[in-house]
């Protein structure tokens, strides 16, 4: 007995120890492949930028227009016109089988659509522009904003933590402000004509609206942080993309979901935040932690549209 328990103690060891040693190898074959895939990112993105950067020979103004509404600017309509070709045609199924509001929008209102589209080209090109005027002064006046050097990939995660957290304070707020009864009358009602949204009504607001609540919460985290234009190119696109996601309607796999802001246009008085942390300790979330919205609430990591996973509990027959 004892030489059949020392012989089990020496093959457990040498299983042991021989995984442990490829173990130990891999991660060190794995990081240094990974490190060394960083530098290679890395410096081609430098290189890149300066290829740029040189190409519109250190011309700011230019470099900042382009940055900070070209840019983001195509990532929204291309990113809605896909949205918009499956909110019309009904087509391709795959997108549309994975609607919120089941029967809404099924095709959307084309006079509808279109008086959308010229308020979002309005406050666009009428708004968010100008307002990029003086927002140029004050990245000019941090000296860091068109630096021939990136900032490193950790610093703009950092920076993105803080702007998505100024971003959901100012965005809560100003958003419960328009919902007061005299300013949604006259300001805020504009936005909510659209109970079942779609991805592009994410800007059809009221120009002041759209200042307040649209624009100036995107904007601040990089005036306060002086960021680099091509960390500001990726925010404001990211911000642009993920508000569109928030209205889209529908519920699609591997994004984030959209049912917390979708439910807000459903009743008005519920889920006025983006990450929801000000809604739950404000508690202006209760009601939607109630439904089968809140049980829907996650990214989606299957085919199977929730709307049928999750389906709504049947209506009692009076």
């Amino acid at each position: 007995q004892e030489e059949k328990l020392w012989h089990a103690v020496k093959i457990t060891a040498y299983v042991l120890g021989t995984g442990l040693l490829i173990f130990a190898a891999l991660v060190n074959s794995l990081s240094w492949y990974a490190q060394n895939m960083w530098d290679i990112l890395g410096h081609f993105c430098q290189t890149t930028w300066l290829e740029f950067y040189y190409l519109f020979e250190g011309d700011e103004w230019t470099i900042f227009l382009l940055g900070a509404a070209l840019v983001p600017g195509l990532a929204f309509w291309c990113f809605n016109g896909i949205l918009m070709v499956a909110d019309v045609t009904g087509k391709p199924a795959f997108i549309t089988r994975y609607r919120i509001q089941l029967g809404k929008n099924d095709p959307v209102d084309t006079k509808k659509l279109r008086q959308a589209i010229y308020v979002v080209l309005f406050n666009q090109f009428f708004i968010s522009l100008p307002m990029l005027v003086p927002m140029f002064s004050v990245m000019k006046w941090w000296g860091n904003t068109f630096s021939k050097e990136l900032p490193t990939f950790c610093w703009f995660l950092v920076e993105l933590s803080i702007f998505t957290l100024i971003e959901e304070i100012l965005f809560y707020y100003t958003h419960r402000l328009v919902h007061l009864p005299l300013l949604y009358k006259h300001i805020h009602k504009k936005h909510h004509e659209w109970t079942a949204p779609i991805g592009v009504v994410s800007i059809y607001a009221h120009p002041l609206e759209h200042i307040l609540s649209n624009t100036l919460p995107v904007m601040t985290g990089p005036m306060i942080m002086g960021s680099h234009i091509v960390s500001i190119a990726a925010w404001f696109s990211l911000a642009l993309i993920t508000t569109s996601i928030s209205h889209c309607g529908y519920h699609l796999p591997f994004l984030p979901s959209p049912e917390f802001h979708d439910f807000h246009h459903l009743k008005f008085n519920q889920c006025y935040g983006v990450l929801g942390v000000l809604d739950y300790l404000h508690g202006t979330d209760r009601v939607f932690r109630q439904t089968k919205a809140y049980e829907r609430h996650r990214v989606l990591l299957s085919l199977t549209p929730l709307s049928k996973s999750i389906p709504e509990a049947p209506k009692r027959a009076d």
